[in-house]
């Protein structure tokens, strides 16, 4: 893909404030791109080109400066509802229409922003690969032959190719993260409850959070600053608390120890990883090495204990393996192993470990990992569908488990190619700060916008 010009929120702002564009000029720019693009996979709803330009001329009248995100097209990853198309979650047995959207979707097109489609996803948000899907696997933008990463595949893969601007995901194990590390853009996950998780298919509905993709940590910032706020129809929403980081010369680093880092026998990406760390010390940043173990025995909870019985809970008047993927229909009815005193003895051991993760916060005031220690081929994850997945969660599962915000930012690429992926990590509501250092970073890689030609300009501010 060589297009040049870029659909960033900044570089689209600047051309509507300067007449040199219409928010229908882009929006059938936007399409073109669809069908230049040609991977069905990534959309299981695309909306009619016809009403994707209506959307965009009713803001013909409308003053862009009260508009935060004024003609900016973004995607719906098909686990959150819109109303009026059918939410499937990845399952056709499954899907219903329902008459109102996601509260994330009402505030985003109440601040502009102009829904295209609904994406692809790992069945039930049930995965870190994107091919738990009956609606085919979408392609990596990079390689084919390789995962686009998951749940939220489709959401991952249409920003990192320039088909929108942003894109909605969901984050309960790493879906909102993996995907932005196999794709070179930005995945952020944000504190659980502050953005609204009403109008979303549950996964584990104490852990759930909707995540936003984007080309930039500017970006995301922006459009989690619309998204983002209380919610009263949402038992789990959160009265918003911002806290905030020391200046980034000042920031304590932590990352595990060489015992706690494994990259499954993928010495490119760990290289990637240390580069990494090395630009957080030419920001100014101190690196502290920390006890990974509490994090990474939390991780371990999400899939081998009694939050997968949370997972059935959601769907369990569904449950069918005649009409699932089998790989998820395993794991889902796996859930039944697990009764309450399996659970409150999970909850118990959680409490433990948030102690021991706790006196490792002493030390630092974010954590960095690599978002994933390697990628896999689509063949090998069909070959190894558990097992592989698995591994990729070793950096991801503990972070809504322990009550913390993070963003997944590129860390250069593979000698094959492959993009990687750091994930900064704080504790809940740093979520403002996360982006800004994660800007300040970006800005030190530099490089191109997600799999376009598009180089990264410097973030302002």
């Amino acid at each position: 893909m060589d297009w040049t010009e870029s659909l960033d929120l900044r570089s689209l702002a600047h051309q509507y404030a300067t007449g040199q564009t219409t928010p229908e000029a882009v929006i059938k720019l936007v399409y073109d791109r669809i069908e230049q693009y040609a991977d069905p996979a990534v959309w299981i709803y695309l909306a009619p080109i016809a009403q994707s330009l209506a959307r965009a001329k009713a803001l013909a009248d409308r003053d862009p400066r009260r508009l935060p995100l004024y003609g900016i097209p973004f995607a719906i990853k098909d686990n959150l509802d819109w109303a009026g198309i059918p939410t499937t979650a990845g399952c056709p047995a499954y899907a219903y229409t329902p008459e109102r959207s996601a509260t994330v979707l009402e505030r985003l097109c109440a601040a502009g922003a102009i829904p295209i489609g609904k994406t692809n996803l790992d069945q039930f948000a049930t995965g870190l690969v994107g091919t738990r899907t009956p609606y085919g696997v979408c392609r990596n933008p990079f390689n084919s032959d390789y995962i686009p990463g998951g749940s939220s595949a489709g959401s991952g893969a249409a920003v990192s190719a320039g088909l929108v601007s942003f894109a909605l995901g969901t984050d309960t194990a790493g879906s909102g993260r993996v995907p932005a590390a196999f794709t070179n853009i930005i995945g952020l996950k944000p504190t659980k409850g502050l953005i609204s998780t009403r109008g979303l298919v549950p996964a584990v509905r104490t852990l759930d959070c909707v995540s936003i993709f984007a080309l930039t940590c500017e970006d995301a910032a922006a459009v989690l600053q619309v998204a983002g706020d209380y919610d009263a129809e949402d038992g789990f929403s959160r009265q918003p608390t911002v806290n905030a980081l020391p200046e980034i010369a000042k920031l304590r680093v932590g990352i595990p120890g060489d015992q706690d880092l494994t990259f499954f026998g993928n010495h490119s990406a760990e290289q990637q990883y240390r580069d990494a760390i090395a630009h957080l010390q030419t920001l100014g940043c101190t690196i502290v090495p920390i006890d990974f173990q509490p994090f990474a025995e939390a991780a371990q909870l999400l899939y081998g204990g009694a939050w997968v019985a949370e997972r059935l809970a959601a769907i369990a008047d569904f449950l069918n393996p005649a009409l699932m993927n089998p790989t998820v229909y395993e794991i889902i009815n796996g859930g039944k192993r697990y009764d309450a005193v399996d659970a409150f003895r999970g909850i118990y051991r959680l409490a433990d470990l948030r102690q021991l993760a706790d006196t490792q916060w002493q030390a630092m005031d974010v954590l960095a990992v690599p978002t994933t220690g390697t990628i896999y081929t689509v063949a090998e994850v069909e070959a190894e569908p558990i097992a592989l997945n698995s591994n990729l969660g070793r950096y991801t599962n503990f972070v809504n488990l322990l009550d913390l915000c993070a963003v997944a930012v590129p860390s250069g690429f593979q000698s094959n190619g492959l993009p990687t992926g750091l994930t900064l990590i704080a504790l809940a509501w740093h979520d403002a700060s996360l982006c800004h250092l994660g800007a300040a970073y970006h800005d030190l890689l530099g490089g191109t916008l997600g799999a376009t030609k598009v180089p990264l300009r410097r973030h302002e501010g």
